[in-house]
């Protein structure tokens, strides 16, 4: 395994953040554990002597004239000889019988003083006279009444414990540095899966910041990197297809500016070499430019709508207009120009107005573009119909041609910027683009249904305009004016009313019998 060390990258990263602490974590794990099962074996070969040692604890039973005699006859009888050393020792600190049956050298011994310090037990642990590691213990005796008779001593060597500590120390050793090596291992291994593949991610990226959109990652898995590789991989596809309509967009675009240029500029030349001398021609000249001119500040419009858009500053002034009228003036545009070239449109308005909240030069701007497109791809003998529905809430318009159609592959992108899904055909490629964000911004639907060599079918959406309903004043109760003042009629006034009534229906009776009679 290759590995280029950073500072800063993800390799030194690992070793610093990660396999250091575990390493600094196993040795201070495995010196915790020597150390303990040092000082477990020590504590263990104590105990063993002092079991083994035990019959001399009877010593203080004695008084100091049997302590000697008994004495002797435990160090004769002692039957662990051959693992360690017993030996008396009178009041006055004096060795005076061992196990080994020689006087002992004269030597410092620590765990004696300890122990008289004590008055129990003292250990020692260290070399002797002969350079030796043992470990000793020194118990002192008390007789009944209290009088101190001496004390025994056992040592022992430490040489078996020492090769067994360090047999253990040996073994946890190896275990820690298999388990650092696996861990180093395993990590440098998993460091380098992810390593070399965002290596390759970069060096693919930095080509495709060069411009080499053809660039593309190999690397397959089924993880995370696997699928940054998927993401790069589309990326480096979808800017190569975008580079690709930027390229057809301006060759489309330098296309239709150089068209009306080259008209504007040969009908010129021509008007003005015939000023004086045609002045038809003159007048046709000056037709052709002033048309080339509208067209050439329609696709500049264009432009600027899409810049608009591309900004987020394209905004719509909304009143409530008839959506009718307004598709009527679109279609009207289109329908001697596609007569000449053989294509019918058709469009009936509806009786009923359709209002919406709408930004007049807006949505005419959509019309119209949607009209010249249904016409641009219609062959002669060709229809474009438009149709206008109403329904419960929306208004619904259809643009429907019988020309070449769109391929089934084309038809997702075909309202996206710059896509052009028939390049022989005149377009800038921004007009759907721009159609569709202005009816998005009234609150619309704009979808495209199309099958190649059949059609298409360019449905709008629009919400209807809801005018506010203002309640109606109740006819049956009329408010007094301002300056009114209410009359309260009396009973006397009620009685008078009555008989004034009485008095008019007696004098119509009477007038009528007159008449009778005269006409009699």
């Amino acid at each position: 395994m290759n590995f280029e060390l950073k500072f800063k990258g993800i390799t030194m990263r690992w070793l610093l953040y990660v396999y250091l602490p575990i390493a600094l974590a196993v040795v201070l794990l495995a010196t915790v554990f020597s150390l303990i099962y040092a000082s477990f074996y020590e504590d263990r070969v104590k105990n063993i002597a002092e079991d083994y040692t035990y019959d001399f604890h009877n010593l203080s039973d004695c008084d100091r004239n049997t302590f000697e005699t008994l004495a002797v006859t435990l160090t004769e009888d002692f039957a662990h000889k051959t693992l360690l050393e017993v030996q008396v020792l009178n009041a006055d600190g004096r060795v005076f019988i061992s196990t080994t049956g020689f006087e002992p050298a004269k030597e410092l011994m620590p765990d004696y003083q300890q122990a008289t310090i004590t008055k129990k037990t003292g250990y020692y642990r260290g070399e002797n006279s002969v350079g030796e590691e043992v470990l000793a213990g020194t118990t002192m005796i008390y007789g009944k009444n209290g009088e101190h008779l001496g004390a025994f001593r056992w040592i022992t060597s430490m040489q078996a414990a020492n090769s067994h500590i360090r047999n253990f120390v040996l073994l946890l050793l190896l275990l820690c540095f298999g388990i650092l090596g696996i861990s180093a291992l395993s990590g440098l291994y998993f460091i380098k899966s992810i390593v070399r593949p965002i290596r390759d991610v970069s060096n693919t990226a930095r080509r495709i910041a060069m411009g080499e959109f053809e660039s593309k990652m190999e690397i397959k898995k089924n993880d995370e990197i696997g699928e940054l590789c998927d993401t790069i991989n589309y990326m480096a596809s979808e800017l190569h297809r975008a580079e690709g309509m930027k390229n057809d967009f301006i060759s489309s675009v330098s296309h239709e500016l150089r068209t009306p240029l080259t008209a504007i500029r040969g009908w010129g030349e021509t008007a003005k070499m015939s000023v004086g001398f045609d002045d038809d021609l003159v007048s046709r000249g000056l037709d052709v430019i002033l048309s080339e001119g509208e067209r050439l500040s329609g696709l500049v419009e264009d432009l600027l709508d899409f810049s608009r858009m591309q900004s987020g500053r394209l905004s719509v002034n909304t009143i409530p207009i008839d959506i009718s009228g307004m598709l009527t003036t679109a279609v009207d545009m289109y329908i001697e120009l596609a007569k000449k070239q053989g294509i019918e449109v058709s469009f009936t308005p509806p009786s009923t107005p359709s209002v919406v909240m709408g930004d007049p030069d807006r949505l005419k701007q959509v019309f119209v573009n949607i009209i010249d497109n249904a016409v641009k791809y219609t062959e002669k003998g060709g229809l474009v119909l438009v149709v206008q529905t109403r329904e419960e809430a929306c208004v619904r318009i259809l643009v429907k041609d019988t020309g070449v159609g769109i391929p089934a592959q084309d038809l997702d992108h075909v309202k996206e910027k710059f896509f052009k899904s028939n390049k022989t055909v005149r377009g800038s490629g921004i007009g759907l683009a721009v159609a569709d964000e202005i009816i998005k911004q009234h609150q619309g639907l704009l979808f495209i249904e199309s099958t190649e060599g059949a059609g298409t079918t360019v449905t709008i959406v629009l919400p209807l305009y809801e005018e506010e309903k203002v309640e109606e004043a109740d006819e049956d109760v009329l408010p007094l004016n301002e300056f009114e003042t209410p009359v309260v009629k009396t009973e006397a006034d009620e009685e008078n009313d009555s008989a004034e009534e009485q008095n008019e229906d007696s004098q119509t009776d009477d007038s009528q019998k007159e008449n009778e009679d005269g006409e009699g």
